[in-house]
């Protein structure tokens, strides 16, 4: 398969037959809970959640704290959690155990970063933990983690109507960033983040002559 923005759009399209619908309530026949976690890139993310909006999707995007790729706090990092909202989605927290760090920013709904078995599911206080029971069904869930599908693609089963009901998680950098394997994929994003960089220094006034 191809792992590229046309053809997310295109599973997307797939599941015309569906809610796109984010946890606030526990599952329903009909019900997609997409939702993205942001490992490593705020524009990616973006790009992706302005592809959903001019499709009428919405999504959660779970945005990290504690994140060594990206600050939240930073000015980029507060223009992309703005543009999310505008575009209608929703924002959970992308949580690095045992840190929680909820605070407005977000939706009450977390994720965590790289969960081991031991808490993965366990109840959070206040807050929905998506991969607990019940919106964690392993036969309803599907994951693109690493560039790979847990389960096989979703897109032929979502066109067929097979599912009563989904978790779908996708991470933006796999389907923003050209590549047809992790590695590749992660050789797009660092070559992308390099012009960004050079900009960046720029605008903090580093001498680059």
């Amino acid at each position: 398969m191809s792992w590229d923005l046309d053809a997310y759009g295109t599973m997307l399209d797939a599941a015309r037959d569906y809610r796109f619908v984010q946890f606030d309530h526990e599952p329903r026949e009909g019900d997609i809970f997409l939702r993205h976690d942001v490992d490593l890139s705020l524009a990616a993310a973006v790009r992706m959640a302005e592809l959903e909006a001019d499709r009428g999707v919405s999504s959660t995007y779970f945005l990290m704290t504690r994140s060594v790729f990206y600050n939240l706090a930073s000015a980029p990092g507060e223009r992309a959690l703005a543009r999310l909202r505008e575009l209608g989605h929703a924002v959970g927290v992308h949580a690095v155990y045992p840190y929680v760090d909820f605070d407005d920013r977000f939706d009450r709904v977390l994720a965590w970063h790289n969960p081991d078995p031991d808490f993965m599911s366990a109840p959070v206080d206040g807050l929905v933990n998506v991969m607990s029971v019940p919106w964690f069904d392993r036969a309803r869930y599907r994951s693109d983690s690493n560039q790979h599908w847990r389960s096989g693609d979703p897109t032929e089963a979502l066109a067929q109507g097979e599912f009563a009901w989904l978790q779908l998680l996708t991470h933006p950098e796999i389907w923003v960033f050209e590549g047809e394997t992790m590695r590749r994929s992660m050789e797009s994003m660092l070559e992308a983040e390099r012009a960004s960089r050079w900009a960046q220094l720029a605008e903090d006034r580093i001498d680059l002559s």
